[in-house]
């Protein structure tokens, strides 16, 4: 039901950390994990230190887009920093969603630095039986 867009994931994020944090221009990738749960499809997307509204969900036909922003601790004046290995900026990642999944009805939680999205299987997509009209049970439409 998703498409791969970034087959090159692991060595995106290692060039992001040698280069540097993401800008809205130019967003950093951010981990996820994607699976099927009965009737839904869940994406799961790892954002610690984020606070949900820095988080924007964006559904564009079936282009599902998620941008996040880690942003630095406000610091007092006397507060020296001794190390940052905590990477900061802007993270993002694009999906390309089933036609059948219906976009309308996606359900967004964010826990313990933890976006879930659950985005549930469209009924058309649903397996279904198919009546068979016998004999005179055939109706015909005139005009």
């Amino acid at each position: 039901m998703l498409m791969r867009t970034d087959p090159f994931r692991e060595l995106d994020r290692l060039a992001q950390t040698l280069i540097g944090p993401g800008t809205w221009s130019k967003p950093s990738a951010m981990a996820m994990d994607a699976y099927r749960d009965g009737d839904e499809y869940v994406v799961a997307f790892d954002l610690p230190g984020v606070t949900a509204d820095a988080i924007d969900i964006d559904v564009e036909r079936n282009m599902l887009t998620v941008k996040a922003e880690r942003r630095p601790v406000a610091k007092a004046d006397e507060v020296q920093m001794e190390l940052s290995e905590r990477p900061l900026g802007v993270f993002s990642r694009q999906i390309v969603l089933a036609d059948t999944l219906d976009t309308e009805r996606i359900q967004a939680d964010y826990d313990a630095g933890v976006l879930t999205l659950r985005i549930p299987i469209a009924e058309r997509a649903k397996p279904r039986k198919i009546s068979i009209g016998v004999g005179s049970g055939h109706k015909e439409i005139s005009g």
